[in-house]
């Protein structure tokens, strides 16, 4: 009992996990309790227990175990933790409690799994359980197979992912336990009722047996779906909706309206099935044989494969040409048959992977349809649907189309019956209305074919699209069509069944409600069915007599009986009456036919008097507009119209009536009409008249839906007309059509002569830069309604961007490309094949614009893009660009055949053809859009190639392309798991691809979906990607948000829609095939990109569409030197000058002008949007959104963007100014990161503008103009906004003068008086005029800043500022005295809270006024601006609601810079212990004293707070010192805040090497530390070090003395044997190495040469020193030896010859060669030998800091390798003096051994022999020469031999150091050799060498401002005695320079206290001053010395 009294008082968790069970038991318990009880699922209880669960489960006490479980049921039911658990805790459940014999264990343990499911965790669980069915322990798979089964049966297959499941099953019916095969049949059961048939092919091939067991339980199974009966938690509303049906009785659950489980496809479940190489391998040979039998075995072999119902994808391309062959060229129909059946089965097999081929191969079936034989009909039937559902309708309809007016009717018939069948897969969305514009036309051709057949397949396919569209989208193509063909159609509608039931239903609902189009639109062309277009024919006299009757009714019977009076007065009277009868009308009684036709009674419009003429047009305009005035209406009229339009006297009434008919009958059918009908008659003034009705119609009405190609032959036919008024209106018409089309338009007239194209140019330049005006007409009607629906179609359908494209006339080139070519291109000879490619080439320009049918070409050309000779296939990727251009949008149907292939080719390991690949890739896509290359699987499978070039060219692609689409298809979800695969990938490039491209996927598939698929990842790369997608997700950029409907009223209003990129793009390009002078010679800033993007007819609505296309590209175009030119047009007046005291508009047309060419056309019309000045404000948020990633663009057009700023400043809404300084103030901190500064031309147009509103009356926006201000002073010197703020002040508006003043004041404050321009004197005497201002607020800030000026120096103010008044004076004098007092107050107060506090309050002062005296700052002028004006630029309220970090701990440059408070914080040495040689490092806590204020001056900078932090880094407490390295390390990071650093870098390496030597000497020894803190402090120090060495900038700044205490440190610590005791040591040596490695090549190659050959020269003479340590400095030198060649430029030789003469001279070659090893005599003179090779025998000139270099030995040396060597590229050593030691072999011998070794490593076998013996070689004798050897192998092989080395190098480095010192001897530091050659420096400062003051004298200089001209080592001369000292570089160590600045920081904190009471200005106005303070410092040094 007593033991059990022991765990009694245990805490539960620990009860649970004692080593006696009962206690466990217990503890379970209580634990079940305990978790029953917690009602919150966040309570941090759960916790505990997070750790133990698995324990609870896997309990080997079995009654211990019973009870975890229960409790573990109830964790994981009630903590919100515990789906952290579920792997290991269902692992744990399936090995040790599902083979247990107690069944309540396994349903316990049965439980948890499926809580586990409910709580989210399915995907887990289940891969638990399947991993469970491979155990050899049949119990835990039986418990496995019926868990899943309880699993699917509850939670469904939505929840429950069958696929995995299936795919083990038949297993499990191979088992030898039958418990296992009835579990097996069971789970199959209940698998089959979720999915029904989709199960029978992945168990065909189970024991038959077992199969009809099967079958016969399935058939006993209920038909109706099963129901999901248990819910996730994220369902607990399905939930709540299950309980109530279940209440309710069940009754309601046949109306669930849940969506139906998804329907499981078969081929999901089954395993593709690889045949290519299963294929006969004769095959190709057979099936082009003679003999019909032999092809007939190879097609039956192919057929058998093809049966398999999925096919492993792979390359079909030869395979499906085969087929292709037989099916269209093979006599016998068996074999056709047999072709088309086995094409059929690959279709069905592949799916969306034939799509490539579908192209190819749905063309020669369509031809074959002529066959008649009932099996052969069938089999191609077959196969071309199968081939139908691996691609898309559009794909193939071209080539549908192609075949519909054959002349075989079996063709025409199979291809409508194939259309009708493929119908019946689309749904509305997929079956558009431009699929059926193009459809439509060919089957009412086929409905009045003579053969029954084709008209009634023709009805099926109608009835079909009908059926799945509505009636309301065909009707429109059936107005022709008569009421008997109308009727088939609906009834073949009413058969129709669809198979994609969604649209057939939505379409059937909608088409009863959609309403008829007007009867009188339809009826009439019923009536007369032959004559669409023209005036009817002579109306039949019944139709008359109706017409009388109708009119009769409405008219006044005097009218109609005069109407045809011979008097022209009765007949004017008639049409009086008639007149005012329409007048009075109303619409829906009005007859307009009958009254037209009335009019058009004799004499009708041959009516000779003028008047009636007149009348009679009028009343046509009248009833046009007042009636339902319907286009046969229109016949009636149009024809009187047009012959009159040319008369003086009607024409005007004639035009009237024409736009009235437009307005009616829309412009597009009427201009139609009216053109053709005019041009049929040979009256030039009517045509003239006609063509000038049509260019004002146009802008009247837009250019919406105009028919151009309609037109486009009578325009051509008037501009050859002979009468000059008919060419000069075409003319004119065309400058019309071209503000609406842009370039495109000229293409339709290139063949014109050259004098006809010059006047069209002429036109064309007079509109560049006009935007074409609003519509205004046509909106109202009816016929406008159409064509809105018409337009959302189009919308749907992409857009309207291939419209312009449809216009330009393309021919078709698939006869051009002949076989030959074909041949040619796949020809063995290299030059053959570039000639097919030639005549490609050629054929496809000569063509300009093509159609997409381009014959065998895309297989040709497939086949080139991977041509062994690369200029072949650059050659391919050229012709593919033009095709791209030349094909336009229509290309889409290529995507895959051809656009694949060129994805492949971003692999090459040619950088110029990858770049060739990925042009011809964008060139594709601006055709194509990304929809169709995001589609399928062929994507995905070109980034599972495991080639790193690809990958990072395909994600850097994806990565640019994804943030632009609104929609992408799923299959990009399949790219996913190879995109994680990259974001592991061992190359660097293509990880960082990866992860750029990460966010861009995540917008479209979101986080959730692709954390869920980390789950079929490894365990060891899924943390480390869940990582990059949770940061992913934090910079996921937005989708493009779909275009706002206003916006795209107005745009569709102004009458079109911006020209498509693809057109835009086609232009560009072709323009840069086939020069245009005409558009070449244009000025600069009229050049076609901005006409380019002019509007093309659209519908209006397209618009949206259009816009959001256009709104994804750049904002900002790149036009090289732009503002360079603008900066010249404007300094050379050829543009206005920027300076207007109100802009005028022609300063507006020209800023309009100059963005026109850099400014997105979309962006530039919101920027000038007359009325809304949303569009504005959306404008300029879009630029503030877009600048980071457009940065280059920005800059481009600064000078302009600010421009368009200042025009906005002198507006009055507040609301476009408020978000233009949100922009500014976004704008000035990126440029200041960019480190842009604005030029002159920039400034001086915007800052006088901006200081305006530095006077408005709102105070937030004065606020943000000072904020912008400070911000500006970043980007442009503040000395040159000075001068605009004097201008400023001279202001009328006194809040202006008095902010401006108020400005000067921080300047002045900030930057010193430097800043006052033109000089102190006369900018300060215009301040000081304002102290006598009327307005106090100006009066106030004048004396703030003359206060601030004398904060900064000090009485002199008085000489500056001039005379003033008596009372001024005493004004400035009282202010003065004030600030004086309050100055003290600044001093910090005591303790850290308050501190913070008095901050705030500093930053937010009460009175705005007073802001000067709060701080006596004064920062040189490159520095950041001070707090104050930080405060005035962040609202107060951020500034409180966000408490900061104490600043002692937190390395924040802005406040480094700006933080006043930091003076108390120097540390107070003087009362420090100082007993050991390290602690003067350690900084003590800052002791705060109230100081004068000009103390505070010294150190108010960014250097006094990162000395600060410095200092604490050699700190003797560890966590100081970790936290100080972490603040630098932040630093180090950020490239931005990285330079602040410099200058420092020696003081921080000395501080880091102080604490390695502390660590070393004293923290290991200390057992009493936590050998992980040391740890800890090791890997900051070591991580600081990368970072700082990875900066080459920084890492150059570290001079020689202190590389040699860090190597030092650093290889001591490579030898310390203690750290390998520590956990992870070994990790920590590795990091060491790393660093070492680094900090050799990223430092100064002089100082780290010298540093290593003076710490060389320590180590040999140090006795007590591990003789390892000398090897690996040795080894350092001999890595910078390898590097010598890259390096010997920038090396100062003349210092390393000083080194190694003085190493000579402590170790003559006598002593040398008394050492044990002969490796430093060896590393001498290689060293020496590589000097002497690369430089010859100059290196005798770069002795000249040797003393007496005669008696130098290293003189004689080198002279004797010059002279004997000659020829350095042996690096042979010294023959003369070193034969006897190092020349031991003779050179065949060398020859023969070295042949020996690079055999061996030429051999497979002996490859890794062969290294190690020339590694060991080169190790005996390093200067033998292996050039000869390598000189004639490949580059390959010498990196791989090089690399061998180097591995073999690092191998057995790392060996060295591992085992411990032989003489058991850690190298101790003794402190003597640090000072050996400085004297010894004690602590209390005496005995001082001058070099110490002149350390201190450098630092006082640059605190004062002074330059430090001198340099330590360069100098010499008798005149100053402390250089002279110097000029020989001293091999002292750093704890000199340490000592030094400690010294000084002493001496500094003395002189200062003598100066507390004194008022002296901080830094003197003239040079004199500082100097003579300087002086005095000195002497004050002098005399502590002595």
């Amino acid at each position: 009992m007593g033991d059990d009294s022991e765990w009694m008082k245990l805490p539960i968790d620990q009860k649970c996990e004692h080593k006696v069970w009962k206690a466990r038991l217990n503890g379970y318990e209580e634990a079940l309790k305990l978790f029953q009880r917690i009602e919150d699922e966040k309570s941090p209880e759960w916790g505990k227990y997070l750790g133990l669960l698995k324990k609870f489960v896997t309990d080997s006490n079995a009654v211990a175990q019973l009870k975890g479980l229960e409790a573990a049921l109830a964790y994981v039911e009630n903590a919100h933790l515990a789906g952290k658990t579920s792997g290991e805790v269902v692992s744990g459940v399936v090995s040790k409690v599902f083979n247990q014999p107690k069944a309540r264990a396994k349903e316990l343990g049965s439980d948890i799994c499926l809580m586990y499911i409910e709580i989210e965790r399915a995907e887990v669980v289940q891969d638990e359980l399947i991993k469970g069915l491979d155990n050899k322990n049949p119990k835990i798979v039986v418990t496995c197979i019926e868990t899943l089964r309880k699993a699917l049966s509850e939670f469904g297959s939505k929840i429950i992912t069958l696929k995995p499941v299936v795919k083990v099953l038949p297993k499990q019916f191979e088992s030898r336990e039958k418990a296992v095969r009835d579990e097996a049949k069971l789970l199959s059961v209940e698998i089959y009722k979720w999915i029904r048939d989709a199960l029978r092919p992945p168990l065909q091939g189970i024991n038959s047996v077992q199969l009809k067991e099967l079958e016969e339980e399935w058939v006993k199974l209920p038909t109706t779906a099963p129901k999901q009966s248990r819910f996730l938690r994220s369902q607990q509303a399905l939930k709540a909706k299950f309980e109530q049906q279940q209440a309710a009785g069940g009754d309601e659950a046949d109306d669930d309206d849940d969506e139906p489980a998804p329907q499981v496809d078969p081929y999901e479940l089954l395993e593709p099935v690889e045949i290519l190489s299963k294929l006969p391998k004769d095959f190709y040979d057979k099936i082009e044989a003679k003999k019909w039998q032999e092809r007939k075995e190879a097609l039956e072999a192919l057929e058998t494969l093809a049966k398999n119902p999925k096919l492993e994808n792979g390359d079909y391309g030869d395979l499906v040409r085969a087929l292709k062959k037989v099916i269209g060229k093979d006599a016998n129909v068996m074999l056709v048959t047999l072709a088309a059946k086995c094409l059929a089965g690959l279709a069905a097999g592949l799916r969306k992977k034939f799509g490539t081929y579908a192209g190819h191969v749905v063309p020669t079936i369509l031809e074959k349809f002529k066959e008649k034989k009932p099996q052969v009909v069938q089999a191609l039937q077959e196969a071309i649907d199968a081939v139908f559902l691996t691609t898309t309708l559009q794909n193939i309809s071209e080539d549908v189309l192609g075949v519909m007016d054959n002349k075989n009717p079996s063709i025409k018939q199979q291809a409508s019956l194939f259309l009708a069948r493929s119908f019946r897969h689309c749904t509305q969305a997929t079956l558009p209305k431009s699929m059926l514009k193009a459809f439509c036309p060919a089957f009412l051709k086929q409905v009045n074919d003579s053969a029954p057949e084709v008209r009634d397949a023709a009805y099926e396919a109608l009835g079909t699209a009908m059926k799945v569209v509505g009636e309301k989208a065909v009707n429109p193509f059936l107005a022709d069509l008569d009421k008997l063909k109308l009727d088939k159609i609906k009834e073949s509608a009413d058969k129709v069944e669809l198979l994609g039931k969604k649209g057939g239903g939505g379409a059937e609902k909608k088409a009863p409600a959609a309403k008829v189009a007007p009867p009188a639109k339809v009826a009439p062309p019923a009536e007369n069915p032959a004559r669409s277009s023209g005036p009817p024919k002579k109306a039949s006299a019944a139709k008359i007599e109706v017409c009388e009757e109708k009119s009769a009714a409405v008219l006044p019977a005097s009218c109609m009986q005069l109407l045809d009076s011979a008097n022209w007065k009765e007949r004017l009277a008639s049409m009086e009456e008639f007149q005012k009868a329409v007048e009075q009308m109303d619409k829906n009684e009005m007859p307009c036919q009958a009254l037209v036709r009335m009019l058009a009674k004799k004499p009708g419009w041959k009516e000779t008097n003028f008047q009636v003429m007149q009348m009679k047009l009028h009343i046509v305009g009248l009833i046009a507009q007042k009636g339902s005035f319907s286009k046969t209406s229109a016949f009636v009229v149009l024809d009187g119209l047009v012959d009159k339009i040319g008369d003086v006297k009607c024409g005007g009434k004639a035009k009237e009536g024409l736009t009235a008919t437009a307005e009616a009958c829309s412009l597009p059918w009427t201009a139609e009409q009216v053109v053709s009908m005019v041009f049929a008659q040979k009256n030039p003034k009517n045509q003239a008249e006609t063509l000038n009705w049509l260019s004002n119609a146009m802008k009247e009405f837009g250019f919406t839906g105009i028919n151009v190609k309609g037109f486009i032959n009578n325009v051509k036919t008037a501009l050859g007309a002979t009468n000059p008024a008919v060419r000069t209106a075409a003319i004119t018409l065309l400058g019309v059509m071209y503000l609406y089309m842009g370039a495109p338009l000229r293409m339709f007239f290139e063949d014109e002569k050259p004098a006809l194209l010059k006047q069209i140019d002429d036109e064309f330049e007079k509109m560049q830069g006009q935007s074409p005006p609003a519509a205004f007409r046509g909106t109202k009607k009816g016929g406008a309604e159409e064509d809105g629906e018409e337009a959302d179609e189009q919308e749907e359908d992409g857009g309207g961007a291939p419209d312009i494209m449809d216009l330009l006339p393309r021919s078709d080139v698939s006869d051009k490309i002949t076989q030959d070519m074909v041949d040619k291109m796949a020809d063995k000879n290299w030059k053959i094949r570039k000639e097919g490619l030639d005549e490609v080439a050629a054929v496809i320009s000569e063509a300009k614009f093509i159609q997409p049918s381009i014959g065998e070409l895309p297989m040709a050309l497939k086949g080139r893009l991977n041509d062994s000779n690369k200029i072949l296939c650059q050659q391919t990727l050229t012709i593919l660009q033009q095709i791209a251009v030349a094909m336009g949008p229509a290309l889409k149907q290529h995507v895959k055949s051809l656009g694949m292939p060129i994805i492949t080719v971003l692999g090459d390991s040619k950088t110029n053809v990858r770049a060739a690949a990925m042009t011809t890739l964008q060139a594709w896509v601006e055709q194509t859009g990304m929809k169709d290359w995001l589609e399928g699987e062929d994507l995905s499978e070109e980034l599972k190639r495991e080639n790193p070039f690809l990958r990072q060219e395909v994600l850097g692609w994806l990565a640019e392309k994804l943030p632009t689409m609104r929609t992408v298809p799923s299959d990009l979800m399949l790219c996913v798991p190879y995109l994680f695969i990259c974001l592991e990938d061992r190359n660097g490039d293509v990880r960082k691809k990866a992860q750029d491209a990460l966010p861009t996927f995540m917008m479209h598939l979101g986080y959730e979906k692709m954390l869920k698929a980390t789950g079929k990842l490894k365990p060891a790369s899924k943390e480390p990607v869940s990582v990059l997608l949770e940061k992913a997700r934090a910079v996921m950029p937005a989708k493009p948000a779909p275009p706002p409907g206003k916006a795209g009223a107005a745009k569709s209003s102004s009458g079109g829609a911006p020209a498509s990129k693809s057109a835009l793009r086609v232009v560009v390009m072709f323009l840069s095939f086939k020069p245009l002078p005409h558009i070449l010679s244009q000025p600069p800033h009229l050049s076609p990109p901005s006409r380019l993007q002019g509007v093309l007819g659209k519908k209006a609505p397209v618009t949206k569409a259009k816009d959001e296309e256009d709104r994804s590209g750049v904002i900002f175009i790149l036009v090289p030197n732009g503002k360079e030119q603008r900066i010249k047009e404007e300094k050379g007046l050829k543009v206005l000058k920027w300076n207007f005291q109100t802009p005028r508009d022609e300063y507006v047309d020209q800023l309009k002008t100059q963005m026109s060419t850099c400014f997105a056309r979309w962006l530039q019309d919101e920027l000038f949007h007359a009325s809304d000045f949303q569009r504005q404000v959306k404008a300029i948020g879009v630029m503030g959104e877009r600048m980071e990633d457009e940065l280059e663009g920005t800059v481009s057009c600064l000078d302009l963007i600010l421009k368009w700023f200042t025009l906005r400043f002198f507006e009055t809404n507040s609301t476009v100014l408020m978000k233009v300084l949100e922009y500014l103030k976004q704008l000035f901190p990126t440029l200041s990161r960019e480190n842009y500064h604005l030029n002159e031309y920039e400034a001086s147009s915007f800052i006088p503008y901006l200081i305006l509103k530095v006077g408005e009356s709102k105070d937030v926006v004065r606020k943000d103009v000072r904020a912008i201000l400070t911000m500006l002073c970043k980007v442009y010197p503040a000395s040159k906004v000075f001068p605009f703020l004097m201008d400023g002040t001279k202001s009328k508006n006194s809040k202006q003068r008095a902010e401006c003043l108020e400005e000067l004041g921080c300047l002045i404050e900030n930057y010193g008086m430097n800043v006052c321009q033109p000089t102190p004197a006369k900018s300060l005497k215009e301040i000081a005029v304002h102290i006598g201002d009327r307005d106090n607020s100006v009066r106030n800030a004048a004396l703030n800043t003359v206060v601030a000026v004398y904060n900064v120096c000090g009485d002199q103010v008085y000489k500056l500022i001039g005379n003033l008044s008596e009372k001024e004076m005493s004004m400035l004098e009282e202010r003065v005295k004030r600030s004086a007092k309050k100055t003290p107050a600044a001093a910090p107060p005591p303790n850290r809270q308050a501190a913070e506090r008095e901050r705030l309050q500093r930053e937010h002062p009460s009175n705005p006024n007073a802001t000067f005296m709060r701080k006596p700052a004064q920062q040189p002028q490159e520095e950041v601006p001070n707090k104050l004006n930080q405060a005035r630029a962040q609202n107060a309220e951020r500034e409180h609601s966000h408490p900061s970090i104490p600043k002692e701990f937190q390395l924040d440059l802005d406040m480094i810079e700006n933080d006043h408070t930091r003076v108390s914080e120097l540390p107070d040495l003087v009362q420090h212990k100082l007993e050991e040689l390290l602690e003067p490092i350690m900084m003590p806590e800052p002791k705060i004293r109230s100081v004068s204020p000009h103390f505070d001056d010294l150190h108010n900078s960014t250097a006094s707070t990162i000395n600060f932090v410095i200092s604490q880094v050699a700190s003797g407490d560890i966590n100081t010192s970790i936290q100080a390295l972490a603040q630098i390390d932040e630093v180090l990071r950020q490239e931005d805040k990285a330079e602040a650093m410099s200058g420092h870098i020696d003081q921080f390496l000395i501080a880091t090497f102080m604490q390695l030597r502390l660590i070393y000497n004293t923290h290991m020894a200390d057992d009493r530390l936590d050998k992980k803190d040391i740890f800890k402090l090791y890997s900051c120090i070591i991580g600081n070090m990368l970072s700082l060495f990875s900066m080459e900038s920084l890492a150059r700044e570290a001079s020689m003395g202190v590389l040699k205490d860090l190597m030092h440190g650093l290889i001591t610590l490579m030898l310390d044997a203690r750290v390998e005791d520590i956990e992870d040591g070994q990790q920590l040596i590795r990091s060491v190495n790393l660093l070492v490695v680094r900090v050799l090549e990223k430092s100064d190659q002089t100082n780290i040469l010298s540093a290593l050959l003076v710490l060389l020269q320590d180590s040999l003479t140090t006795s007590s020193g591990s003789p390892m340590f000398a090897e690996l400095v040795m080894k350092c030198l001999w890595r910078m030896i390898r590097f010598l060649p890259e390096t010997i430029n920038s090396i100062n030789l003349d210092r390393i010859l000083l080194d190694v003469h003085n190493f000579m001279k402590v170790f003559p070659k006598e002593k040398l060669k008394q050492l044990k090893s002969d490796v430093p005599h060896r590393t001498l003179k290689t060293l020496l030998h590589t000097l002497c090779k690369l430089t010859g025998a100059k290196i005798l000139d770069h002795m000249s800091m040797i003393e007496n270099r005669n008696e130098s030995e290293l003189e004689a040396h080198l002279r004797r390798v010059v002279k004997h060597s000659g020829n350095f590229s042996g690096m042979k050593s010294d023959r003369g003096t070193e034969k006897g030691q190092d020349d031991r072999m003779s050179k065949a011998k060398v020859s023969d051994i070295l042949s020996e070794i690079f055999k061996k490593i030429g051999s497979k076998e002996n490859t890794k022999e062969g290294l190690t013996e020339l590694y060991e070689y080169k190790q005996k004798y390093s200067d033998a020469d292996l050039e000869p050897f390598l000189r004639n192998t490949s580059q390959f092989f010498q990196s791989y031999v090089e690399r061998g080395l180097r591995m073999i190098e690092s191998e057995r480095e790392g060996k060295g150091r591992i085992q411990p010192s032989s003489t058991g001897n850690n190298p101790t530091l003794v402190p003597s050799l640090y000072l050996s050659n400085s004297g010894s420096v004690p602590l209390n400062g005496e005995e001082m060498k001058p070099a110490v003051y002149y350390e201190r004298l450098k630092i006082l200089r640059q605190r004062q401002g002074l330059e430090n001209n001198s340099r330590v080592e360069g100098d010499s001369g008798p005149t100053r005695p402390i250089t002279s000292l110097l000029s020989k570089p001293s091999v002292a160590s750093s704890t000199d320079m340490l000592q030094s600045k400690l010294s000084q920081l002493k001496e500094s904190r003395e002189s200062h206290f003598q100066q507390e009471q004194s008022h002296s200005p901080t830094r003197s106005s003239s040079p004199a001053a500082n100097l003579d303070d300087l002086k005095k410092r000195l002497e004050r040094i002098k005399s502590n010395r002595q």
